[in-house]
């Protein structure tokens, strides 16, 4: 995979305990690369972090990007080929519960790391992992490219939107792709993803972790705006288009110090109601749902991306549908509740993913 480039390379991974941070790790690991990760502790109990015994495969440091000289020091300390900023404040409705916090950790925390990598001269790469609510939403019935316009309704989105500026900003300030390889070496890009779902997100106000919880608790499980129109796709799907990014930055530097959207096929953009009914049916016995008639916060009512750079320029595309992304969750929740090693499971799905 990705010509054995990430074999024996260094990466600095922020926010290594979070549910798609622990799954990069697993497959950095896989991928033969040298992983270390900076973080708070994991922001869910249980985590895949501790459940799949992450810890094992990265050499872990627990603290906070809006520490800059905490960062900044173990930055210079493991002198990484390759930086991928996951750490982020990532929930809409906890960030009209605290907007403040969700900026300084979503805007300062890209920052801290950005000026970071300024004084750390062995970084080749850096990807800042946004999302795609970072655009001005239209409700548009197409989906988004990378040209158009960022903003942001909420707090989250919006402070993701904030993110992409810092990142285009350092870029041209400091990393410019025009002056690569002669004042500079390093080139950064950023990434966008749909909503992404996967074995081992316990993540509060999220439809795949409700679901599994209102289960457990053998209660209907309560959907907000069933008619909300989203990417879906396995966690998996935008982490491979991420290495398949880093390993561009690597080789071709200022080329591919853009922005990249990675998301599903238009067929699998669902409402939330199919994805319950879908996952409802793959359950089985014991898994219904009623939605939620009380009063919500705003959230966008359709959202798609347009992945068709990721496409032609790195011939990345998306593996599983999101029939089979849905079936790989049932398959892993059932695995935990069978007492399985879930850290097998894990590997055991990353290994038929890259074979798929």
């Amino acid at each position: 995979m990705f010509d054995n480039l990430y074999e024996n390379k260094k990466v600095f991974v922020t926010g290594h305990t979070g549910f798609k941070g622990a799954w990069l790790c697993l497959m950095l690991h896989y991928l033969g690369a040298k992983v270390y990760g900076y973080a708070l502790d994991p922001p869910t109990k249980p985590s895949l972090y501790e459940i799949a015994n992450v810890e094992e495969v990265v050499t872990s440091r627990i603290d906070d990007v809006r520490d800059y000289n905490k960062l900044k020091n173990s930055l210079k300390e493991v002198k990484p080929d390759v930086v991928i900023h996951l750490a982020a404040r990532p929930l809409v409705r906890y960030s009209y519960e605290n907007p403040r916090e969700t900026y300084e950790v979503n805007v300062m925390g890209i920052v801290n790391l950005l000026d970071a990598v300024r004084f750390t001269d062995s970084v080749r790469a850096v990807l800042n992992v946004t999302t795609d609510k970072c655009y001005k939403n239209n409700e548009w019935l197409w989906g988004y490219r990378e040209n158009e316009i960022i903003g942001g309704y909420d707090p989250y989105s919006n402070s993701k939107g904030c993110s992409e500026l810092v990142t285009d900003a350092f870029r041209n300030s400091f990393f410019n792709p025009a002056n690569y390889a002669k004042s500079h070496r390093t080139a950064i890009a950023s990434a966008r993803a749909g909503n992404v779902i996967g074995g081992g997100d316990w993540a509060q106000d999220r439809l795949i972790p409700d679901f599994i919880r209102a289960i457990e608790r053998g209660e209907k499980v309560k959907i907000r705006n069933p008619h909300a129109v989203r990417p879906w796709q396995h966690v998996m799907e935008p982490l491979t288009g991420y290495l398949a990014l880093g390993a561009k930055l690597m080789t071709e530097g200022s080329t591919y110090s853009e922005a990249w959207n990675f998301g599903p096929d238009d067929k699998d953009a669902k409402n939330v109601e199919w994805i319950v009914n879908k996952l409802c049916t793959l359950w089985g016995i014991g898994a219904s749902f009623e939605v939620d008639d009380s009063p919500q916060p705003h959230e966008a009512t359709y959202l798609k991306l347009d992945c068709s750079k990721a496409k032609t320029r790195l011939g990345w595309y998306p593996k599983w549908n999101v029939e089979t992304a849905l079936q790989r969750i049932v398959d892993w929740e059932k695995a935990r509740s069978q007492g399985e090693n879930m850290r097998t499971v894990c590997e055991q799905q990353i290994h038929q993913y890259f074979m798929d």
